[in-house]
C-alpha cells in the first residue's frame, strides 16, 4: 500500500509539473526542475515510523553538534528535539557521550581533552575513536589523572554489578570449633580416711556410682588411740571446774579427726563410746569404695572417694596456632554428642600453660553447671569458642579485601566513578568481616562486589604507564 500511495503521488506531481510548466511557458516564467521538487518533498515529509524507547538526550533543532541531557531551548526560543533510544545508533555510546556534552554546554565542567581508552599516550582535543572503534575518554577540568585513581563510567559500573560499603568499627568474633571432654572439678572431690589406725566394724550400704548426701553415715570403726584420747577428755571434764582443764585433750580429739557428734556425746555422757561413726564430708557421687567390713585401715588410707558433680569442667583441645585468639573469659558454646540438641553455655576459665608435644594442642578449661547430673566424666563434647580481642576495630566485609598472596588490597570509592586501589594490613577475620589494622579509616567507602574488575583495570593502567611515556596534553 505504501508503494502504491507513493507512485500515485509521483504521477500527480508529474501532471501538476507539466501543467505548471505549460502555464509558465506561456507567461515566460522559469519553472523549477522536477528533481528539486522531489528532493524538497522527501526532506519535509513526516517520518512514518514512531520513535520508541526512553529519551536519552536532546539535540539542537537545526542539527548543530549541541546536545543536552535535559530539555533546553535555543537562543531564539526554539525547543531542542528529543532523541529516543531507537533513533540513535547505539544506546550505550549515546548514554555515555550525551551527559559529557550536556555538562560542557551547561557550563558546570569543561572538557580539557580526550585520552586514549587503553591508556596509551595519545590525546585528542575533539572526540574520536581508536583503531578498535573504542571512544576516547573525556578528561574534565579538575579531573586530571594523578596516576593512582581509576575512572570507570557509570554504565560500566551498573553492568558489572559493582557494590560499595562503608568501613565500620565493630568487634570481630571468629568461632573456634574444637573437640572436648567432660571432666570432674578437682576442687569438688573428697577422700574419706582415718587419721589413726582403725578397725572397720561396719560399712554402710553404699556402692560405687551411688549418689549420697552430705552427712550420710559411711563407716563405723574402732580406734584404740581415739578411745584413749576420749578417756583423757572425759577425765579432764570430771576433774576441772567448768571443763577448763579439758582443752588439751579436746584439741587432741579434733586432731585425730573425731566427728563433732562423737565429741559432744563424750561431753554429755562423760564416757567414751566404743566405736566412732564417720559421715560423708560432701554430697555427690561415690567414685570408689575401698572399705569393707572387718578390715584394718592404716592412717591416711582412702576408704571412699566422693565427687560433687553439680558443676563440671569441659576441657577442650585447642590447636597451637589458634592460641593467639583465645582469651580467658571468652564465651563458649558446648554441644554434647550423646544428647543432640542440648546446648550449654560457659566461659573460658583457664588456658593451661603447656602444649602437648604429640598433638600440638593446649587444653582450655570451661566451667559448666550440671544441676541435673546429666554430664558424666569423660563424655565427648563439641566446643565453639568465640575468639577475638573483644574491642571494637575498623572492619570491612570479607569481599572487599583482594589477597594476592603477598599483599592485601582494597578498592576505595572516591566518588563520581573514581576508585583508588590501596594496600592495607589485615587482622582477624570472622562472621563475614575482616579487621583492617592499617590503610582504611572508619567511614571510608570500599568496593565489596566485583572489585577484581576495577583492580584489573588498575593493573592494566599501571602496566601501560610503565611501558609508555606520559601522555601529552593537547
Amino acid at each position: 500500500m505504501k508503494r502504491i500511495a507513493t507512485a500515485s503521488f509521483v504521477l500527480v506531481a508529474l501532471a501538476a509539473a507539466g501543467t505548471g510548466g505549460y502555464w509558465a511557458g506561456l507567461r515566460g516564467y522559469a519553472a523549477p526542475s522536477l528533481e528539486s521538487f522531489i528532493d524538497a518533498w522527501s526532506q519535509e515529509r513526516p517520518t512514518l515510523s514512531k520513535a520508541t524507547g526512553p529519551v536519552i538526550y536532546f539535540r539542537h533543532p537545526d542539527g548543530e553538534p549541541v546536545y543536552s541531557a535535559n530539555p533546553r531551548r535555543t537562543e531564539d526560543g526554539r525547543d531542542f528535539k528529543a532523541v529516543h533510544a531507537s533513533e540513535d545508533v547505539s544506546f550505550d555510546s549515546a548514554a555515555a557521550t550525551a551527559p559529557a556534552e550536556a555538562v560542557d554546554t551547561a557550563g558546570k565542567k569543561r572538557i580539557l581533552y580526550y585520552r586514549n581508552p587503553m591508556g596509551l599516550p595519545d590525546t585528542s582535543p575533539v572526540p574520536k575513536k581508536d583503531s578498535m572503534g573504542m571512544d576516547y575518554i573525556p578528561v574534565y577540568d579538575g579531573e586530571e589523572d594523578d596516576g593512582s585513581t581509576v575512572k570507570v563510567s557509570t554504565g560500566k559500573l551498573q553492568r558489572t554489578g559493582v557494590k560499595t560499603g562503608a568501613a565500620t568499627r565493630s568487634v570481630v568474633v571468629r568461632p573456634v570449633r574444637v573437640p572436648g571432654t567432660v571432666q570432674l572439678d578437682e576442687r569438688r572431690i573428697s577422700v574419706v580416711s582415718t587419721r589413726t589406725e582403725a578397725f572397720v566394724e561396719e560399712v554402710a550400704q553404699v556402692t560405687t556410682g551411688e549418689v549420697i548426701a552430705e552427712g550420710q553415715p559411711l563407716i563405723r570403726f574402732y580406734s584404740p588411740e581415739i578411745t584413749a584420747a576420749g578417756a583423757q577428755y572425759a577425765t579432764d571434764l570430771n576433774n576441772g571446774p567448768g571443763g577448763a582443764a579439758a582443752s588439751g585433750s579436746l584439741q587432741r580429739l579434733k586432731n585425730l579427726g573425731v566427728p563433732a557428734e562423737a565429741v559432744a556425746e563424750i561431753r554429755k555422757a562423760r564416757k567414751v563410746p566404743i566405736t566412732v561413726t564417720m559421715t560423708a564430708p560432701r554430697g555427690g557421687v561415690v567414685l570408689e569404695r575401698m572399705a569393707v567390713d572387718g578390715m584394718k585401715a592404716e592412717p591416711g588410707e582412702a576408704l571412699f572417694r566422693i565427687a560433687d558433680i553439680s558443676t563440671v569442667w569441659v576441657v577442650a583441645d585447642v590447636p597451637e596456632y589458634e592460641l593467639g585468639s583465645i582469651r580467658v573469659g571468652a564465651e563458649a558454646t558446648i554441644r554434647i554428642r550423646s544428647k543432640p540438641g542440648m546446648v550449654l553455655n560457659g566461659k573460658v576459665g583457664l588456658i593451661y600453660p603447656q602444649v602437648d608435644t604429640q598433638t600440638r594442642t593446649t587444653r582450655v578449661r570451661i566451667e559448666v553447671p550440671n544441676a541435673d547430673h546429666f554430664l558424666l566424666a569423660d563424655m565427648y563434647a563439641d566446643v565453639e569458642i568465640a575468639a577475638g580481642e573483644g574491642e571494637p576495630v575498623v572492619t570491612v566485609p570479607d569481599g572487599a579485601v583482594i589477597d594476592t598472596g603477598e599483599r592485601q588490597v582494597v578498592i576505595i570509592d572516591m566518588g563520581e566513578g573514581s576508585f583508588e586501589p590501596r594496600e592495607v594490613k589485615v587482622g582477624m577475620r570472622g562472621r563475614g568481616v575482616t579487621e583492617i589494622r592499617e590503610g582504611v579509616e572508619e567511614g571510608e567507602h570500599v568496593v565489596t562486589s566485583a572489585n577484581f574488575l576495577i583492580d584489573a583495570e588498575s593493573n592494566l593502567k599501571a602496566a601501560l604507564s610503565a611501558l609508555t611515556p606520559a601522555e601529552t596534553k593537547p
